[in-house]
C-alpha cells in the first residue's frame, strides 16, 4: 500500500514543519486525492489540522492534492479567459494560485530563465545507466521537484518570505506540497529513459542530442482489453497509463 507510505510523508512533512515532535506523494486525480485523503485523516484532531484548515480557508488536503494539477487547466486560454474555472468559494486562496500561475506560466525552452510551474512535478534522471539525482547534471535544475519541496518548506517556516518570485505563499505552499510529495513516489515523475535519433538506448551524459522518453509521455501503449472500454484497442501513452488507468484498477472497488 504505497498510499499510506506516502500520506504518512505528507503528514510527517507537515507536522515537522510546524514544529512539532510527536512522530510521525503522480498519480491521476484519484491517486492524488487518496494520498491527501489518508493525510488529512493522520493529522485529524491535531493543533496542525487546525493551522492547515485556516491557511487553506477551509479546504482538506485531499482537495489540495489536486489543485496543482486542476491549474494546468489554465494554460490554453489564461488564467483571466471568461470561461476560466475558479475557486469560487474560496476567493483568497483563487488569489494566490492565479499568481502563482501568472509568475510561473508554461514555457517549453528548458534553458529559459523563468521557471515553469509544470517543471516543478518531476525529474528527469537517467534510468539507464542507473544514477543517483546527486551523481550528473542531465534534466536536474533548481526548478525541478527534488528542489521545489524544500522550497515550499522554506517558505511554511519562513526562512522564505511569501513575497518570493515565484508567489508561492504558505496556503499555496501546502497546497504544492499535498501533490508533490505523490509525485515524487511516482517513478514516472523522477526517472526516464533516453534514446539517440534511431531509437536506441542512449547516455545522456554522453550523447547531448539523446531525447527523453518525458516520464513515460512519449510511449504509445497498445491495449487490448474488455470493459471498461467501449473498444478493444485502444492507444494511450504510458503515463496515462500509470497515472489513470493503474490507479482506477486497484481502488475501483473502494468507496
Amino acid at each position: 500500500m504505497k498510499f499510506v507510505s506516502h500520506s504518512v510523508a505528507l503528514s510527517t512533512i507537515i507536522l515537522s514543519t510546524f514544529g512539532f515532535a510527536a512522530p510521525l506523494c503522480a498519480y491521476g486525480p484519484l491517486g492524488h486525492e487518496i494520498v491527501g485523503a489518508i493525510a488529512d485523516e493522520r493529522l485529524a484532531n491535531t493543533v496542525t489540522a487546525t493551522k492547515i484548515r485556516a491557511l487553506l480557508d477551509g479546504l482538506s488536503l485531499e482537495k489540495a492534492g489536486v489543485m496543482p494539477d486542476e491549474i494546468k487547466g489554465w494554460d490554453k486560454n489564461g488564467v483571466d479567459d471568461p470561461k476560466s474555472f475558479h475557486y469560487a468559494r474560496h476567493p483568497k486562496i483563487d488569489k494566490q494560485l492565479r499568481d502563482f500561475w501568472q509568475a510561473n506560466q508554461q514555457i517549453d525552452n528548458m534553458n529559459s530563465a523563468a521557471p515553469s510551474h509544470h517543471w516543478f512535478h518531476y525529474a528527469d534522471v537517467p534510468v539507464l545507466p542507473a544514477q543517483k539525482y546527486g551523481e550528473g547534471r542531465v534534466r536536474r535544475s533548481k526548478w525541478d521537484i527534488v528542489h521545489m519541496i524544500p522550497y515550499c518548506l522554506q517558505v511554511l517556516q519562513g526562512r522564505m518570505p511569501e513575497q518570493n518570485e515565484r508567489k508561492i505563499t504558505k496556503p499555496v505552499a501546502i497546497i504544492l506540497l499535498a501533490h508533490y510529495v505523490a509525485d515524487i513516489h511516482q517513478p514516472l515523475h523522477v526517472g526516464t529513459e533516453y534514446f539517440d535519433a534511431r531509437g536506441r538506448l542512449a547516455d545522456p551524459d554522453k550523447e547531448k542530442s539523446a531525447l527523453a522518453d518525458e516520464g513515460g509521455n512519449t510511449f504509445a501503449l497498445e491495449l487490448s482489453d474488455e470493459s471498461p472500454r467501449s473498444r478493444g484497442i485502444h492507444s494511450k501513452n504510458f503515463h496515462d497509463f500509470w497515472d489513470y488507468d493503474a490507479v482506477n484498477a486497484l481502488f475501483q472497488a473502494l468507496p
